[in-house]
């Protein structure tokens, strides 16, 4: 009888493994104007027989001036945290203070109302008002405080100057490049003085050359005018434009790195 070839057992094949968070933060003991801070942050989503640990114990001290980036994959927690920072949500547990403000209980209106004295947003999609011409758009949150039309065209014609469009202001977002409707943005993010400019993937939607000029803008205006900016990016090119990354991972910060 013919013998019959013995089988080999398939291996099973190995799952990948998922690094762990290894803690390596930088203690910040400068002495500074601390504009935004975190202790034991923890962010809870729950999902009826599942709850989602979004934030694990976050502590964090951003410095009047910092330029700072936030990195981290897809499910770290990036966008929640984002989200606390901006005043966009609160956390389940734990302490932010923004400026003097402890916002960590306050109630929806009183966040909004924090939101746009203390933020200012700049986004990967721009979000300006197609009707509205450049200036037009950077003087519309000023509308809001009852501040009159000429001094809020003063300021910001003085913004769309200090960003590079002083000759574009009278032209709708139809008319502009992406590179020049992120600068209207980030004009009209700068309206209020903010004592934050928050960008999230500011130069996503831009392609590679664009994108570099919007970051060094963004650089400028931190180095030169003081402005205190946190970006949010996946793009390990443009986070080394700042002055430290924070490595966010499993909702925890896992590392500090400090730019040299």
């Amino acid at each position: 009888m013919p013998r019959k070839e013995s089988r080999k057992k398939k291996s099973k094949p190995k799952k990948a493994s998922k690094k762990k968070c290894k803690k390596s933060v930088v203690e910040d003991k400068r002495k500074c104007e601390v504009v935004l801070s975190m202790e034991d942050v923890h962010k809870i989503y729950d999902l009826g027989e599942v709850q989602v640990h979004a934030l694990s114990g976050v502590d964090l001290k951003i410095c009047k001036g910092d330029h700072v980036s936030i990195m981290g994959p897809s499910g770290s927690g990036k966008s929640t945290l984002l989200h606390i920072i901006g005043c966009l949500d609160i956390p389940t547990k734990g302490k932010v203070m923004l400026d003097s403000i402890n916002v960590s209980d306050l109630t929806e209106d009183e966040l909004a109302r924090v939101r746009a004295k203390q933020i200012g947003f700049v986004f990967q999609f721009f979000y300006l008002v197609p009707s509205l011409s450049a200036i037009e758009n950077v003087m519309l949150p000023m509308m809001f405080d009852g501040i009159d039309f000429e001094e809020r065209y003063e300021i910001a014609r003085r913004l769309l100057e200090k960003v590079g469009m002083g000759k574009r202001m009278d032209h709708r977002p139809s008319q502009l490049s992406g590179g020049e409707r992120q600068r209207v943005a980030i004009a009209r993010a700068l309206s209020q003085d903010p004592s934050i400019l928050l960008a999230d993937e500011p130069t996503g939607n831009l392609d590679s050359k664009v994108g570099k000029e919007i970051i060094e803008l963004f650089t400028d205006l931190n180095k030169k005018e003081g402005i205190t900016l946190i970006t949010v990016t996946h793009d390990p090119g443009i986070a080394r434009f700042a002055d430290k990354i924070i490595h966010i991972q499993d909702g925890k910060v896992c590392k500090i790195e400090v730019v040299k």
